[in-house]
């Protein structure tokens, strides 16, 4: 049984689209592009003017005046009546004044201490030079070091023992790192044989670009074995950087990239190309600004698996199946070092 409407819509079946659209004006066509236009007005990560297509055919009136617009608007709210009150204002106060709960004073019973007939007739017939003696003996030097015991005199040298806080001692700040910036980019660029470790932690100063000519620097330096960027606002542009620099160093050894703010996508590079360095023993990418997610953990598993170099990998695995593996890696390539290591002391 066909549904009313449906009997309606029998009639369009037959009708050519082409020539229908060949028959319309440039105008309606403009309208009906508009009208089928790919719009996503809910897509929060668009811009506004990027969600519908502009349909503003005004022509602007002016220059924009904010103080005409402030005048227009301060004239409106005034002549703008307010809504009547169905219920007049009086100022009446209504209900219960509202009075906080009293807690009730809690009373505390003095516990009487109950002594020894020995003792009780002891403690009352002592002198205060021996009840003084006795409190520096129970460690009590509060009351001990009182006026009350300096004044009866003769105490003084006899209660060295008693118990004393100790003084807190200050801790110094770390000292600024000392690393020459410039002169070690130069002493790189230049392949010095003597510049075996550069450490340029924590020296948060130095700029996006200095950074690029260390990486860039290092392609083609083959005396560096230890370089340690942690705490230097690196981003992700130093570790395609640092990426690049893998795949063709071969004297590298330590790399050390903690604290910095590269996200999963450069860390991903880096993995990358890990897979293709043969070299490297240490790498530390531990405790960045973002989290680098399960889909990166999984690849460097994946890259520790595969790459029998690496001996130390410093990381705090977030996912435990990644954790596993990467631990068994690691475990793994240092048993093929010592076997190796055995096998050259044999011979």
């Amino acid at each position: 049984m066909a549904l009313p409407f449906k009997k309606d819509l029998e009639k369009y079946k037959d009708i050519d689209e082409d020539e229908l659209l060949g028959k319309l004006s440039e105008e309606e066509l403009k309208q009906l592009e508009t009208t089928l236009e790919e719009l996503d007005p809910e897509h929060a990560l668009l811009p506004a003017g990027f969600r519908q297509k502009d349909q503003t055919v005004k022509s602007p009136t002016g220059a924009f005046d904010r103080d005409g617009l402030l005048v227009f608007l301060e004239k409106e709210a005034l002549e703008y009546k307010d809504r009547e009150d169905f219920v007049p204002f009086t100022g009446e106060k209504k209900g219960k004044l509202w009075l906080p709960k009293q807690k009730p004073m809690e009373q505390r019973i003095e516990e009487k201490v109950i002594l020894d007939p020995e003792l009780e007739e002891a403690l009352t017939s002592a002198s205060d030079n021996e009840l003084c003696d006795l409190a520096a003996i129970l460690g009590m030097h509060t009351l001990s070091n009182t006026h009350y015991c300096d004044s009866i005199g003769g105490l003084k040298g006899r209660l060295n023992n008693v118990v004393k806080g100790e003084k807190v001692k200050p801790v110094m700040d770390e000292p600024p790192n000392p690393t020459n910036v410039e002169e070690s980019l130069q002493r790189i660029k230049a392949n010095d044989p003597g510049l075996v470790e550069v450490n340029l932690n924590n020296i948060k100063n130095i700029p996006i670009p200095t950074l690029k000519d260390f990486a860039e620097a290092l392609k083609n330096n083959s005396h560096l074995k230890k370089f340690s960027l942690a705490a230097t606002r690196s981003n992700d542009p130093i570790a395609f950087g640092l990426a690049d620099m893998l795949r063709v160093n071969t004297t590298l050894r330590s790399l050390n990239i903690e604290s910095n703010f590269v996200t999963g996508v450069g860390m991903q590079s880096i993995i990358d190309a890990l897979k293709e360095n043969e070299t490297l023993m240490e790498l530390k990418i531990d405790n960045q600004r973002q989290q680098l997610g399960a889909t990166v953990e999984m690849e460097i598993a994946q890259m520790l698996e595969t790459n029998i170099s690496i001996l130390k990998f410093g990381y705090q695995f977030m996912q435990q199946g990644p954790r596993t593996r990467a631990a068994a890696a690691i475990t793994k390539n240092n048993d093929l070092l010592r076997k190796k290591r055995i096998e050259r002391d044999a011979y």
